[in-house]
């Protein structure tokens, strides 16, 4: 990776260790190599950051187009390894280029909800990331993150927030007979989600809350 990458991961690192108590759990689960589709909930714009840092291998991920309009963020977000896709419509270019990032077997960094939550729960999620899953055959790894949503609201009162990166177990997605019908694509990022809410409090599985979350 080009200098830039861990010179803006340097940056990550000391940002969040002055702003923040950050907890990593279940740093076992992560392969220590072979194409990983990463999946978490998104509560903040420092979920990114924090997760590359969260990770010890070298990450990238996909962000919505709308952050690479601004050039200084542009260029951080590029640094960590972004690359931009539009949010609401397919994005074939984007797609390809996650592709290839498994195929070179590399972890890819996905939020399936495509949007920070204003309430801190999970929201209705893209099935892009299960098309992902599905035509690559990456593993995929569910992670759940609390406390980011914090960060903005108590920098004012030089508070710390705890947040926690809670890291679960790689699984595959079953194998699809016959037609991937948009129906069949529903229930596999429904399949997705449960196991990122798996890895929350329930009060942050949103709608999609079964009651087994850490408290």
């Amino acid at each position: 990776m080009p200098w830039y990458y861990h010179a803006s991961r340097l940056t990550a690192r000391i940002l969040l260790l002055l702003s923040t108590r950050r907890q990593v759990r279940g740093k076992e689960n992560i392969p220590s190599q072979g194409p990983l589709l990463v999946v978490a909930n998104h509560l903040s714009l420092a979920d990114p950051p924090l997760l590359n840092i969260s990770i010890e291998r070298e990450v990238k991920f996909m962000a919505k187009a709308k952050l690479f309009r601004f050039r200084v963020l542009s260029v951080f977000m590029r640094g960590l390894g972004a690359f931009p896709v539009h949010r609401g419509r397919p994005d074939r270019k984007a797609l390809r280029q996650a592709e290839q990032v498994l195929a070179q077997g590399s972890i890819l960094i996905v939020f399936p909800e495509g949007m920070r939550s204003r309430h801190a729960k999970l929201q209705r999620s893209f099935s892009g990331p299960a098309l992902i899953a599905l035509r690559s055959g990456a593993p995929i790894l569910p992670v759940g993150i609390t406390g980011t949503e914090k960060i903005a609201k108590e920098a004012w009162l030089l508070r710390r927030p705890k947040i926690t990166v809670n890291i679960g177990h790689p699984f595959h997605l079953p194998s699809v007979t016959g037609r991937l019908t948009s129906t069949k694509l529903d229930e596999l990022t429904k399949c997705i989600m449960e196991h990122v809410a798996e890895l929350l409090p329930v009060k942050y599985q949103g709608i999609y809350a079964r009651k087994i979350g850490w408290h």
